[in-house]
């Protein structure tokens, strides 16, 4: 599944076509499903060409014009899909085993259609609904965090209609970074560097979410982190790292310098000292056990110039697309984009619905 309601629609599209391209067909019969940004399911061709950035470097969009309209019923005791033929009526697609949701952001990331999946009864790759809420939702990422001991940056929330506190303002000093609480691929967000710039970033990012994160700009190096839920019931193993580094035209890791402008660069591995590079990879399958994740997710952090380590995110629907880390860092380790989309699609079946 791809595409789908969020901002974040084409990314997923983006993710999904590298996804298709990396599927054995001799060993998966592929079901192409793109949602539309008005919630329409629809069969597609599943053509990796087409969910790709075009020679304009146009981003992939699905329509309803892109194939016949399909329903998933959320009875455990159908497990398919349904397609919706006008000459035809309504036809079953047949049974389906493993659903990979590549879909970022809202109803999609945030446990909205693992709920859906987990009604039907349909195994899914990715973290179950409390996981995805919790992950997606960047104010109780840092409160579980906390509760297992792994540094945050300092914040303050914004719930729809609040504004920020002199008091609140001090303490986390200028620069700042306003964020959507429950958003990705940096839409919405922006750095402050004035006070006169604080209520149009706030503005900004309520466009995305009504809810938003206010946090203290931390100087050091962006690294991430990727996570794979343990083979058999094993604890979770952390990839090598990669650090991001955005050139000078870019204040920050912004949507433009991640997916459209050719602005980072990247180590990976991350230069790092060993003890640094142990505890980023410690923090990080911290966090995904803290929250109970599943199948994948990629850690954010950030490290000073101390060499201490925070938490800035967690993503648990990563980016696939061919210039996204986590399959990079997991190829650096040693298991490549082909043998990671196999791997996650294995356990899922191995896990099914449920309580586990």
């Amino acid at each position: 599944m791809f595409g789908g309601r969020s901002t974040e629609h084409a990314i997923s599209c983006l993710s999904a076509g590298g996804i298709l391209g990396a599927l054995d067909p001799d060993e998966f019969e592929i079901v192409p499903v793109g949602i539309t940004r008005e919630g329409r399911w629809i069969l597609t061709d599943g053509d990796p060409r087409q969910l790709s950035l075009d020679v304009r470097r146009a981003l992939p969009e699905i329509t309803a014009t892109s194939g016949s309209a399909v329903v998933l019923p959320g009875d455990p005791t159908t497990r398919g899909l349904v397609v919706l033929d006008p000459s035809e009526g309504a036809r079953a697609l047949g049974d389906v085993d493993v659903v990979f949701p590549v879909l970022h952001g809202a109803f999609g990331e945030d446990g909205t259609i693992q709920g859906l999946l987990e009604m039907a009864g349909i195994p899914y790759v990715g973290s179950n609904v409390f996981a995805s809420a919790a992950a997606m939702d960047k104010e109780f990422t840092k409160k579980l965090a906390v509760a297992e001991g792994i540094p945050v940056v300092d914040y303050i929330v914004l719930r729809a209609g609040q504004s920020p506190s002199e008091a609140d303002l001090a303490r986390l000093g200028l620069p700042v970074f306003v964020k959507p609480a429950r958003g990705g691929s940096s839409f919405g967000v922006s750095k402050v560097t004035d006070g006169t710039q604080l209520d149009k970033a706030i503005a900004e990012a309520r466009t995305v979410d009504p809810k938003i994160l206010i946090e203290a700009h931390m100087v050091g190096r962006e690294v991430e982190c990727g996570v794979l839920e343990g083979e058999a019931g094993g604890a979770p193993e952390a990839s090598v790292l990669a650090e991001i580094r955005v050139d000078g035209g870019h204040d920050f890791y912004d949507f433009e310098a991640k997916y459209l402008d050719e602005a980072i660069e990247f180590d990976i591995p991350a230069r790092l000292p060993d003890r640094v590079t142990a505890q980023v990879q410690d923090y990080a399958c911290k966090t995904f056990t803290a929250l109970d994740c599943a199948g994948l997710a990629r850690v954010d952090f950030f490290v000073t110039p101390e060499l201490d380590v925070y938490l800035n995110e967690i993503n648990t629907m990563p980016g696939f697309t061919a210039t996204s880390m986590f399959p990079r860092m997991w190829t650096a380790t040693g298991l490549d984009y082909p043998k990671v989309v196999a791997r996650l699609i294995r356990t899922a079946a191995q896990r099914g619905t449920g309580l586990h």
